[in-house]
């Protein structure tokens, strides 16, 4: 077996954040803080979920890291390179799929491998393989209007993957759905975590959601957003709707609901 020398260094965060404000302009002049002085790392592989109040930012620092807005200040590194734009590496999620009416499945899962030039056959089987690894295998030549809600997102889900990106950003993706498709939703974005190995950050308002499908989670301050508490998440056993019921569950949603009401999140 060949060891690593003891030179090799390790892989660097899958992302990080390093004193990153973000700053608004007002029609009327007046500035906006959104951001204040947010730092933090992801590591590879890791699944990370960000909490807080409407308005703190969470949507904000996605779109930073998705290079489809800039940061006012600091520095937002992907794979240890500055994030300067969007980048083929990165799969987004947001809160509805905006899926196009007139396309089939297949074809709107395709969407991005098309914008970006990518071999037509090879593009078409990563399309199909994201869309069994999402349960719609038998629906690739149905249309948006066909289909619910929970599978509409599941569209957007394999959108998001085909070209197979090293980062997965969701934005309160299951936020519009009814409880019992949510809880759906939570345990099959954790099968495919599983199966896929993706880097993953979720932003929600839910404080169970956030602790049932986060490896840590990041909790956010009212405007201006500021990171002020990060908790590892360590629950027994596989992820089950189960887990809902337990004390230690339930310790961790306390913890994190307490530090809200401490910063006035939950006024």
């Amino acid at each position: 077996m060949n060891m690593p020398s003891s030179g090799a260094q390790a892989a660097p965060p899958a992302f990080s954040f390093e004193g990153v404000n973000k700053i608004f302009r007002s029609q009327d002049g007046g500035e906006i803080t959104a951001l204040h002085d947010v730092g933090f790392q992801v590591r590879q592989g890791e699944f990370i979920t960000v909490v807080g109040p409407s308005g703190c930012g969470k949507s904000t620092l996605l779109r930073i890291l998705a290079g489809l807005t800039r940061a006012s200040r600091g520095n937002v590194l992907l794979g240890g390179r500055p994030v300067t734009g969007p980048s083929r590496d990165v799969g987004v999620v947001f809160q509805a799929p905006v899926l196009l009416p007139w396309r089939s499945v297949l074809e709107n899962v395709l969407v991005p491998a098309q914008i970006q030039r990518r071999d037509p056959r090879v593009a078409r089987e990563r399309a199909l393989h994201y869309l069994q690894l999402v349960g719609l295998q038998g629906f690739e030549t149905k249309y948006p209007s066909e289909l619910s809600g929970g599978m509409q997102q599941r569209v957007g889900i394999a959108r998001a993957l085909v070209n197979d990106p090293m980062l997965l950003l969701m934005d309160e993706p299951f936020g519009a759905l009814d409880a019992m498709t949510r809880e759906t939703m939570n345990l099959e974005l954790i099968k495919l975590k599983e199966r896929t190995g993706a880097t993953i950050m979720l932003v929600t308002h839910s404080i169970p959601e956030a602790v049932f499908l986060g490896e840590r989670v990041i909790v956010m301050s009212p405007r201006p957003g500021r990171v002020t508490q990060v908790v590892d998440v360590d629950l027994p056993g596989a992820r089950t709707l189960d887990l809902i019921n337990t004390e230690r569950f339930g310790a961790y949603v306390s913890s994190i609901r307490a530090n809200l009401d401490a910063s006035g999140g939950l006024d």
